[in-house]
């Protein structure tokens, strides 16, 4: 669907798979009801000492009764920055802690109150676009302080402990041993490899979990059925958003676009609460406690991700980044593949990765012979600017790459592609994966199950 750009819009009812929409198999005339969720309050903020974007400076978006509904952070790219709002009268302001200790908001353009206050009011009354300028400097004393650098680098022992007390007693109301999922999913049939996914991991942890899944693509079906399948596993899950921005690149292919989800906006997707997250595809069964991988040591990288397997041989003709321009640029460091790694989103942050990978999105993507692998080939062809940590080889396991002996050492198996014999996932996902069928099932019962609850609801009301 096409919106304006203010506009977040969600299908709230289709009679269809709207991803894939065969006539011959309808009975009568596909229908779908939409919904405009939230208007997006967009802006451009500017330290106007140095005339350049505060890289980093993070607001929040509230009532007076709920000050802090949303947050987000400041790109490098134009000052940009995105919130989603409904109509009414919002409240943005610096979010408390180092942005709003360092920084001062001294202007604004396109708001709603006197631009020598510090809180801005911003009232949402039209379907229009609302776009702000805002000025900031930062205080006096605070010059040479930066909202990026990490306040315990350069602390004492003592200082250290201190802060660590400090901030166990401020995170006390949260809980941090939470382990966050994250995964994308676009259509019936990898929503249904979603939910497997989902099984196979509440199955081999006992922590608590908390998925998060990328709202602008997924069913209302998904959407409807999510909230039983929180109270009959005992999980959390909460649906993220974000709208493309005017200005960077734009995608046509839905493919391409949520490829480009799941790695050009990870500093923004999420609650700025959030410390680290797990990305694993749709398609992936886990055999691991994912908690020992979300409390990996990274070795400084923001990120950690798999190489692709080398041990199945007769594939080698397939291995692309073994030769040209992989190769080369490469040289010996390893191609990682995109269907499973772990971020710390607070170093992720802090050395403005998001930055630095939409711009280099940007410059690429120009050429369409570029980034054909877009989630896959940003990451690796970045990996002198924005490191990636290698995972153990035995974290992702795919039969296309990586050789029968390995199997059994796998944490997780990844349903990826075999471009030499194409065979389809649900026949590979049974064959390869004994347990599949097994959650497949259980899932498929609980959906039955309802369904029939839905239709005699139905059938008392009338």
């Amino acid at each position: 669907m096409i919106t304006p750009e203010g506009w977040l819009v969600e299908p709230v009812h289709s009679n269809c798979d709207l991803d894939n929409i065969n006539l011959k198999d309808i009975e009568r005339s596909v229908t779908a009801e939409y919904e405009l969720e939230h208007l997006l309050l967009e802006g451009h903020c500017f330290d106007m000492t140095t005339e350049q974007p505060p890289q980093g400076l993070q607001f929040t978006l509230g009532t007076r009764s709920n000050p802090d509904v949303v947050d987000t952070i400041v790109m490098a790219n134009l000052g940009y920055f995105q919130l989603k709002a409904n109509p009414g009268a919002w409240i943005l302001k610096l979010r408390e802690g180092k942005s709003e200790d360092i920084y001062e908001i001294i202007g604004h353009e396109g708001a709603d109150s006197e631009t020598d206050v510090g809180n801005v009011i911003v009232v949402l009354n039209t379907f229009k676009s609302k776009i702000l300028k805002v000025q900031v400097k930062k205080k006096s004393g605070k010059i040479k302080e930066d909202v990026l650098a990490d306040k315990h680098e350069d602390r004492g022992m003592w200082d250290s402990i201190k802060s660590f007390t400090e901030s166990l007693q401020k995170d006390g109301r949260k809980d941090n041993n939470i382990l966050n999922i994250f995964s994308v999913a676009s259509g019936h049939l990898y929503e249904r490899f979603l939910r497997i996914m989902m099984l196979s991991v509440l199955r081999n942890t006992k922590t608590p979990v908390k998925f998060w899944f990328l709202k602008n693509y997924l069913s209302p079906t998904f959407k409807e059925v999510i909230p039983h399948m929180a109270k009959e596993y005992g999980f959390q899950y909460e649906l993220v958003q974000y709208k493309w921005p005017r200005w960077l690149h734009q995608q046509s292919e839905k493919q391409r676009i949520i490829w480009g989800y799941k790695i050009l906006f990870l500093d923004v997707l999420f609650p700025l609460a959030v410390d680290k997250v797990i990305f694993v595809d749709a398609d992936q069964i886990v055999r691991h406690d994912l908690t020992e991988l979300r409390d990996f040591d990274l070795d400084g990288a923001p990120y950690g991700y798999t190489p692709f397997c080398d041990s199945r041989t007769e594939m080698d003709g397939y291995r692309f980044w073994k030769t040209g321009y992989w190769a080369s640029h490469l040289v010996k460091r390893k191609y990682h593949i995109s269907a499973l790694y772990v971020v710390d989103l607070k170093k992720f942050r802090r050395i403005s990765a998001g930055d630095r990978l939409r711009g280099q999105y940007q410059a690429l993507s120009q050429d369409p012979n570029s980034l054909s692998n877009l989630d896959q080939d940003l990451p690796n062809n970045m990996i002198y600017q924005v490191a990636i940590k290698s995972l153990p080889q035995d974290w992702l396991w795919c039969e296309t790459w990586c050789d029968d002996e390995s199997k059994q050492r796998a944490k997780t198996i990844d349903l990826c592609n075999n471009p030499k014999t194409k065979e389809p996932k649900l026949e590979a996902a049974a064959r390869i994966v004994p347990e599949w069928v097994e959650y497949d099932t259980e899932i498929r019962k609980l959906l039955d199950h309802l369904e029939n609850k839905k239709k005699s609801t139905i059938h008392d009301e009338l």
